[in-house]
């Protein structure tokens, strides 16, 4: 009975480490289905960026930008670093670039009608 209970402790181990590792990716793809949080992972794949250049490529207003950027941040998926007054951000995982880039080229495939591929 021992032997079951601890293939069964086993089990439900690995099925909640499956469960957190889905749940936070599931968090991390809903923070990537903003427009405007999708628009500064897209600046960021480019390379470090301040606040102003990140409201430029977002197109949206400083404020909102910063409470994007602060939910980001809070999430790890950017890091800042001060250089002088400014913050400067980058992204903190070559995987987000990636992703985000992806999710790029399915958009551009769905709009241009092209097949899908590997």
């Amino acid at each position: 009975m021992s032997g079951s209970v601890q293939v069964s402790g086993a089990h439900a181990s690995q099925h909640s480490g499956t469960d957190e590792r889905l749940d936070v990716a599931a968090g991390i793809l809903a923070l990537l289905a903003d427009r405007t949080r999708l628009a500064l992972l897209q600046r960021l794949s480019e390379g470090e960026a301040d606040v102003t250049t990140l409201t430029e490529a977002a197109g949206a207003a400083r404020p909102s930008v910063s409470q994007h950027l602060g939910k980001l941040r809070l999430a790890g998926l950017v890091s800042t670093r001060k250089d002088g007054r400014r913050v400067v951000y980058a992204l903190r995982h070559g995987h987000l670039r990636r992703l985000v880039h992806e999710a790029l080229n399915v958009a551009d495939h769905q709009i241009s009608g092209l097949p899908p591929h590997d």
